[in-house]
């Protein structure tokens, strides 16, 4: 997607040597064009719900996000030759949608303490810590291995073996509801390729905003399946047509 943005004079348009030519505004695209306006979005979020983290208002964006247009033809990736259906590694989380994002029903939240946690398990030294988290900070004893895809972010990375025969991944979610009084979510799944996908409970009721629920999934991959270049599908969290809580999944094969 190209997008028409301010551009400062003193560089060209085309950031050519030979081009003279000065512009105030340029069309250009990837993510230099992108994160201003991400960035622009998330103040206005911050201004709207001022006890949101950083965590909270990036789920609100993505969860929201869309990868269909108004015509209900999917993002394309025009890297190739022939344009073909992108993938989650091309848009992430899809195109941003301010107006849900700023009441998107549910968010993943995540505190400091997730993070300092996650880098505790990566065998980070005491004064590698100190310049995360200070120097009063301390690892948990238990601290055990975690992956990536261990945080509680608003989509799901999974690795899965090459060469094993039995390749099973369970992550754990939780999700603080920010919307309307009593409601009742359900789940609604599009499994990635070769994958089978199972999610526990299926329901989840809130009767309160800033309650928090948690769910499990659990992935498993199909027998002699294996897709090269990955795999990709949907997990969304409904509740009529008024929210809809999406969260993509990438699926690999390393």
């Amino acid at each position: 997607m190209n997008i028409l943005a301010a551009w400062p004079p003193s560089t060209s348009p085309t950031q050519l040597k030979s081009d003279k030519r000065t512009v105030l505004f340029n069309i250009a695209s990837g993510t230099s064009m992108s994160c201003p306006h991400v960035s622009g979005l998330a103040a206005l979020l911050k201004s709207v719900h001022k006890d949101w983290s950083p965590a909270a208002i990036k789920s609100a964006l993505m969860t929201t996000a869309y990868v269909h247009d108004n015509s209900n033809r999917h993002i394309l990736d025009v890297a190739f030759s022939t344009p073909t259906n992108a993938t989650p590694f091309a848009y992430g989380s899809g195109h941003v949608d301010p107006q849900k994002a700023s009441d998107p029903g549910l968010i993943y939240d995540i505190t400091p303490q997730d993070y300092q946690n996650y880098l505790c398990t990566l065998n980070y030294s005491a004064s590698d810590m100190a310049l995360f988290a200070g120097d009063g900070f301390k690892c948990p004893k238990a601290s055990s291995t975690m992956e990536p895809g261990d945080l509680n972010y608003p989509t799901f990375a999974v690795n899965f073996k090459k060469n094993s025969k039995s390749n099973i991944v369970t992550l754990k979610r939780t999700v603080t509801h920010v919307g309307i009084p009593n409601v009742t979510y359900t789940v609604q799944m599009n499994e990635p390729d070769g994958v089978s996908v199972m999610v526990e409970p299926q329901v989840l009721r809130f009767k309160k905003p800033g309650e928090k629920l948690s769910y499990k999934v659990t992935f498993m991959q199909k027998k002699g399946s294996m897709v090269q270049g990955g795999s990709f599908g949907v997990l969304e969290w409904v509740y009529l047509n008024m929210y809809h809580v999406r969260s993509s999944i990438a699926v690999t094969w390393i």
